[in-house]
């Protein structure tokens, strides 16, 4: 389960705040973020080392970030599937998702910027597209799913918390990013750790926190260490 939240909000001198958390197979290799794909020139992201995508890309220039989670529903046919990975460079350089999508496994793909943000869905059957509300959202691997224990404890601390300013710092969020206050195998953690067997781990692999405005781009990124505590954030940009 990975999980993004946005914050979008239009009277703000930084109106798209977002924070977001890739879960995988820990034993899935990457690398952090950096300019990884020379057919996307200007795009930044921490690519995946297996299919070549990633999981969330940048363009600093443009104020555009896309984020993709897996889905649920119809899983595409083994010959011919495509990596979701590719998706969100394309959504981030502002190039077209294709018209056709059953070769892609289910999928949520957020893109943002200083309009407010969109997100398409993917069931295997049926596409749809919705314009995210003003305020926060938190999507997980149901969708915008309030009821997803995940989902519900990250939305109501961020709207029962201050929105930071992220030319000074995050505030809240950095701890709420790091997932303190609740134990990793809790249902509502949002940094996770699960075990399967004697030793195939799956969990919350790296975070970030990213903002765009007009004058403003921050995006910083960590990786998860194994025992919890204070994150170490790196400035990507």
């Amino acid at each position: 389960m990975c999980t993004v939240a946005v914050g979008f909000e239009p009277s703000s001198p930084v109106p798209l705040l977002a924070l977001a958390v890739r879960d995988e197979l820990l034993v899935r290799p990457w690398e952090a973020p950096g300019a990884h794909w020379p057919r996307h020139p200007g795009l930044l992201g921490g690519i995946d080392l297996v299919a070549g995508g990633t999981w969330l890309a940048v363009d600093p220039a443009a104020r555009r970030a896309a984020f993709v989670l897996n889905g649920r529903g119809r899983l595409a046919p083994e010959h011919g599937r495509r990596s979701r990975g590719d998706l969100p460079l394309l959504a981030a350089s502002g190039a077209p998702l294709p018209e056709k999508l059953a070769a892609y496994d289910p999928f949520y793909l957020i893109t943002a910027g200083l309009t407010g943000a969109s997100m398409v869905s993917w069931d295997g059957e049926v596409r749809d597209e919705t314009v995210l509300p003003e305020g926060v959202t938190v999507v997980v691997n149901s969708g915008a799913d309030p009821a997803e224990p995940r989902a519900a404890r990250l939305l109501a601390a961020l709207r029962a918390g201050v929105r930071p300013d992220p030319a000074a710092g995050w505030g809240d969020w950095l701890g709420l990013a790091a997932g303190q206050g609740v134990a990793r195998e809790d249902d509502a953690a949002l940094i996770l750790r699960r075990t399967f067997g004697d030793d195939l781990r799956y969990g919350s692999s790296s975070v970030t926190l990213l903002a765009l405005g007009p004058d403003l781009v921050r995006y910083d990124f960590a990786a998860v260490p194994d025992e919890p505590g204070p994150l170490a954030l790196t400035r990507v940009v």
